[in-house]
């Protein structure tokens, strides 16, 4: 059924908005404010804060890259040094300590049980360190021997006791014995003497350390032969 009102118009009841419309309204505009509250925390607060840790930690790492610079430098220059350290590492064990070689060689001489397996001395030790390419060796080492003993296989024996010492470790093989015996007064003690030259290469660096050979057979002839294809020289 239609309801007409005829009232004047200043009589008339006017209508008010609904209450849960007026609620919703206000609901709708606080969320709004809130989340354009948080936007404004997030975008404006948030930002400013992080843009101050950012300063702060800016701050620090500008302090901190001079020591970082510095490390560097130390850590650049502790490369080297090993380097340099390494290298001369290398070259200290590739290089022949002579002092020590010189006392092994004096050993060997000295161990003849006095005369009984050989009675040796040297002249004139000369030693060359320059590489060369034909024989692949970086040096040599000669001397002048003289065994105080008519018997020529104690030339041998010292020659094999050489090969057998710690002396030989750097060097190859010494070659086989030769050598002129020499007739002396026989009021001189030795009365006659042998004399044989030592001449050693010294192993190539490159070289590696082989295992001592065995001990050889000293020549049983005491006879006045000096090497296979020759005979002594009187």
């Amino acid at each position: 059924m239609i309801r007409i009102n005829l009232l004047p118009e200043e009589y008339r009841r006017k209508s008010r908005t609904p209450i849960k419309l007026m609620l919703t309204v206000a609901g709708v505009v606080s969320i709004n404010a809130g989340l354009f509250a948080w936007w404004g925390f997030l975008a404006f607060g948030i930002q400013a804060e992080i843009e101050s840790e950012r300063a702060v930690l800016q701050t620090e790492a500008d302090g901190l890259t001079p020591q970082v610079n510095f490390h560097r430098a130390l850590e650049s220059e502790r490369q080297r040094f090993a380097s340099r350290e390494a290298t001369l590492a290398s070259i200290t064990k590739s290089r022949i300590g002579w002092t020590r070689k010189v006392d092994e060689l004096i050993d060997v001489v000295n161990d003849g049980g006095e005369g009984r397996r050989h009675f040796v001395w040297l002249d004139d030790l000369t030693v060359n360190q320059r590489f060369d390419m034909r024989t692949k060796s970086s040096g040599t080492l000669r001397a002048a021997g003289h065994s105080g003993s008519e018997d020529f296989a104690q030339v041998a024996n010292f020659l094999e006791d050489l090969e057998r010492a710690p002396f030989i470790q750097d060097f190859n093989p010494p070659s086989p014995p030769e050598g002129t015996q020499t007739n002396v007064d026989k009021e001189l003690v030795p009365a006659v003497v042998w004399a044989f030259p030592v001449s050693l290469t010294i192993k190539s660096m490159e070289e590696p350390a082989v295992k001592k050979p065995e001990p050889k057979t000293p020549p049983q002839d005491s006879s006045q032969t000096a090497t296979p294809a020759e005979g002594a020289k009187q």
